[in-house]
């Protein structure tokens, strides 16, 4: 597949995502793969580009406000099927344990993954992400349009 992977972190104007062909992902057990079909550029996405935000892994794809239609499911996954639109937001996994889980805090987790760092994000043709933290979009918004910024009640 095609996908936008950053390998050194520079101000945007001097192009630091390089347009690259990488295998695709595969699903492992619990999570889904989506053929993306938008990702929008947040903030956060900058900040990880330029370096703002600590380097966690290199190479990386940033993205994860993504759009895309589930196109094949790891083991175990029971909440989409093939050809589900969904999302995949900023937040893509937490601990469960820590005193923010526990308050329901999740967007606060000590031991918090997140997509587009350290897991590859959207800016490619497929991204890979947890069930529990994918979205059903609902057919009002179109692909462009889908608010991402949620996060699971677990």
């Amino acid at each position: 597949m095609k996908a936008m992977v950053l390998y050194e972190r520079k101000p945007v104007e001097e192009d630091p995502l390089i347009l690259k062909e990488v295998n695709n992902p595969e699903p492992k057990k619990g999570e889904v793969r989506i053929k993306v079909k938008a990702c929008g550029v947040c903030r956060t996405d900058l900040h990880v580009v330029e370096g703002e935000l600590p380097p966690v892994r290199t190479p990386i794809i940033p993205g994860h406000e993504i759009v895309g239609i589930v196109d094949l499911l790891g083991e175990g996954v029971s909440r989409f099927k093939i050809g589900d639109r969904i999302g995949i937001a900023w937040l893509r996994h937490t601990c469960g344990t820590c005193v923010y889980c526990q308050a329901n805090q999740e967007n606060l987790c000590e031991n918090a993954l997140f997509t587009g760092y350290p897991a590859d994000g959207g800016y490619a043709g497929y991204a890979v992400v947890p069930e529990d933290y994918a979205y059903p979009i609902p057919e009002i918004f179109s692909d462009e349009e889908a608010p991402l910024y949620s996060v699971p009640v677990l």
